[in-house]
């Protein structure tokens, strides 16, 4: 498990959005760097600066996932048929994490990511704990039974902040879900603007 060890607060404004979309992220306040410098005023960016914080702010998002995790996942978005930017974030949103995160199983990724590391969901009924792990369209992950009344899971499927996307088909009472098809760039519900196609310009430099 990639372990956070800046402030999420800071990576908002470092990146310059609300990333995770949270109410209470300072960026809504106070949109400028941190720091005693973060309110100079700048000349106008590069374009590796711009591309290289649109891979930080995609990657971050989905669980501030290592370097090298990101561009494996890149080379295999460049190797398929289609829009390499398409195929990245399809991949990303294939992932575990991602999926139990999209079924409101967890009110965050990281939180995801720690139900799945601690042995609490199985996929087609058998646990796994990598949250990497790649679901199609056939797999059935579930919440484990004896994990299926942890407060912080019955308390996330009632958020009434975000909703469960189309390409995702979640049964609450069950605690099941299935990533019914691997989505496109416009259907996923990202709270701020992500770019992936900055992204390939920053890998394919």
């Amino acid at each position: 498990m990639t372990k956070r060890i800046k402030s999420k607060h800071k990576v908002d404004r470092r990146l310059g959005a609300n990333i995770w979309g949270r109410p209470k992220s300072p960026f809504n306040s106070r949109a400028y760097g941190p720091g005693q410098h973060g309110q100079r005023s700048s000349a106008k960016p590069s374009d590796y600066k711009v591309q290289l914080q649109a891979k930080q702010k995609l990657k971050n998002y989905y669980g501030n996932l290592n370097e090298r995790q990101f561009r494996n996942l890149y080379r295999e978005a460049d190797r398929r048929r289609g829009n390499t930017g398409e195929n990245l974030v399809g991949l990303l949103e294939s992932r575990l994490d991602a999926v139990i995160y999209r079924a409101k199983f967890a009110t965050t990724v990281f939180q995801a990511r720690q139900l799945i590391n601690h042995g609490h969901v199985k996929v087609n009924g058998k646990r796994v704990n990598i949250s990497s792990f790649k679901l199609n369209d056939k797999d059935e992950v579930e919440i484990k039974e004896s994990s299926k009344q942890l407060t912080y899971v019955l308390a996330s499927t009632q958020l009434k902040e975000r909703d469960v996307p189309e390409y995702i088909v979640a049964d609450h009472k069950k605690m099941t879900a299935k990533l019914a098809r691997v989505p496109k760039f416009d259907e996923i519900p990202y709270p701020a603007i992500m770019e992936p196609n900055l992204v390939v310009e920053y890998y394919s430099r």
